[in-house]
C-alpha cells in the first residue's frame, strides 16, 4: 500500500497528480459552452450541430470508461492516463481546424469523448482507491476531486480570457499544449494492479458478479440523472443566459462560480462518505438539486439568482461522483474497481448525451430550454427514489483461489 513509511507523502503526490489531469480533463469539458456561439458564428455550424457534437463526446466517454477501466485495472493507470491525454490534445487539436460538422463530431466527440475515460474519474479514481488505506480513501478521493475541480475552476476565467484575446481556434490548441504539458503528471500515478489481494475474481467473475446484483443497476440509472443535469447545464447555460438579456461575463462567472463552489463540495462528499451513508447522501444531494432548479427558473431571472444558483449546484456538481465509486467499492471491492465504475459511469454519460443533444433540438424547435429545465427537475426526483433503496452491504464470497495476473 502506498502509506507504508513516508507513503502518505507519496499518497498526497499521487492525489495532486491526479486531481490535476481531472482538473484539466473536466476543465476543457466545462468551459465547452463557452465555444458554441464563436463557433456558430464563425464557422456556420447551427447550435443542434455544436450540440450534438458535444452530445457524441458524452456518449462515447461513457462508452469508452469501462474500457479504460479495464485497462487501468490490468495494466495500472499510468498507463491509460498518458494515452488519454495524448488523445485529449488530439481531439483538441482537431476542434480547433473542424472546418465541417462532420470533423467537429470526430474531434470534440470522438477524440475527446475517448480522452475524458483515460484521464477522469474512473481512472484516476480506480486507481487512489487501490493506493489508499480505507480509513484515507474518502479523503484521498475528496481531495483530488477538490483539486480537480479547482482546475475546472482556473479554466473558466482563462478559456474566457484567451477566446477574447487570441480567438477560438488558438485557445482550443493552447488547452491542447496543456494536455502535453501534464503526461509527466500521469506516468507519476504509478499503482500495483495486485494491491488488492492476491486471492481474487477475474474478471469476468467480478462482471457476472454485478450485472446480478439490482444495486449496480440502480446507481447505473440513478446516475442517469446526474449526468443529463450537468451537461445540459453546463453546455447551454451561457446560451440560456444571453437569450434572457445576460451577457457572456455573466455566463463566465457563472461557470467559475459552479467550478469553484464545486472544488468545497465533491472534498466534502469524499470525507462525508466516509462518516455516513453514502446512498442516503446521494438521495439528499439530488433532491437539493431538485429544489434549486425549481427555484432558478421560477424566480426572475437576474445576476444574484444566477450567481446563487451556480454556487449552490457547483457544492452538489460532482459530489455524486466520489460517493458513487464508494458504494461500487464497498459492495463489490477494489480489484475491478475501474471496470465496474466504468459500466456505471455509463449511465452517466448516456444522460450527459440526452441532456446536450436534446438541449439543442428542443431549442432549434421552440427557441427555448423550457422543458429541459423540466425534465432535468423530474430526473432529479427519480434519482432520489433510486438511490435510497439500494442495497449497499458488501458482497459477501465464498474463498477464491488465486487467479494469475
Amino acid at each position: 500500500m502506498a502509506e507504508t513509511g513516508t507513503g502518505r507523502q507519496r499518497l498526497l503526490l499521487y492525489v495532486i497528480c491526479g486531481g490535476l489531469i481531472m482538473g484539466a480533463g473536466l476543465g476543457a469539458r466545462h468551459v465547452q459552452g463557452l465555444f458554441l456561439l464563436p463557433m456558430t458564428m464563425e464557422r456556420g455550424f447551427s447550435r443542434e450541430s455544436f450540440a450534438f457534437a458535444v452530445a457524441c463526446q458524452n456518449l462515447i466517454w461513457g462508452l469508452a470508461q469501462p474500457g479504460a477501466g479495464m485497462l487501468a485495472d490490468r495494466y495500472g493507470a499510468a498507463k491509460v492516463l498518458v494515452g488519454g491525454l495524448l488523445l485529449y490534445a488530439l481531439g483538441l487539436w482537431g476542434m480547433s481546424a473542424a472546418a465541417s460538422p462532420l470533423m467537429l463530431t470526430l474531434s470534440a466527440g470522438l477524440l475527446i469523448g475517448c480522452g475524458l475515460a483515460g484521464t477522469t474519474f474512473g481512472v484516476v479514481y480506480g486507481a487512489l482507491s487501490r493506493l489508499a488505506l480505507e480509513a484515507h480513501r474518502g479523503w484521498a478521493l475528496g481531495l483530488a476531486g477538490a483539486v480537480g475541480g479547482l482546475g475546472q475552476f482556473v479554466m473558466v476565467p482563462l478559456a474566457h480570457g484567451l477566446l477574447d484575446g487570441v480567438g477560438m481556434a488558438v485557445t482550443l490548441l493552447l488547452l491542447a499544449l496543456m494536455m502535453v504539458a501534464l503526461l509527466p503528471a500521469g506516468i507519476a500515478v504509478r499503482e500495483s494492479v495486485k494491491a488488492a489481494g492476491a486471492a481474487q475474481q477475474s474478471m469476468r467473475a467480478a462482471l457476472r458478479e454485478a450485472f446480478a446484483h439490482r444495486g449496480f443497476w440502480m446507481l447505473n440509472a440513478g446516475f442517469l440523472a446526474c449526468g443529463f443535469q450537468l451537461a445540459f447545464i453546463g453546455t447551454h447555460l451561457p446560451a440560456y443566459l444571453l437569450d434572457h438579456g445576460l451577457n457572456a461575463r455573466h455566463a463566465t462567472i457563472g461557470l467559475a462560480l459552479i467550478a469553484l463552489s464545486n472544488t468545497v463540495g465533491t472534498y466534502v462528499a469524499g470525507v462525508l462518505g466516509a462518516r455516513a451513508r453514502r446512498k442516503h447522501l446521494l438521495a439528499g444531494l439530488y433532491l437539493v438539486r431538485v429544489a434549486a432548479m425549481a427555484l432558478f427558473i421560477t424566480l426572475p431571472l437576474s445576476p444574484l439568482t444566477l450567481y446563487v444558483f451556480c454556487v449552490v449546484m457547483g457544492f452538489l456538481w460532482l459530489g455524486t461522483v466520489p460517493l458513487t465509486n464508494g458504494i461500487v467499492a464497498q459492495v463489490f471491492g477494489l480489484r475491478y474497481l475501474g471496470t465496474l465504475f466504468g459500466f456505471v459511469f455509463f449511465g452517466h454519460q448516456l444522460g450527459a448525451f440526452l441532456g446536450v443533444w436534446l438541449g439543442g433540438v428542443v431549442y432549434e424547435h421552440t427557441h427555448s430550454y423550457h422543458w429541459l429545465w423540466i425534465g432535468s427537475i423530474v430526473l432529479g426526483v427519480v434519482a432520489a427514489a433510486l438511490h435510497w433503496p439500494i442495497d449497499d452491504r458488501q458482497i459477501a464470497r465464498p474463498a477464491l483461489q488465486p487467479v494469475a495476473a
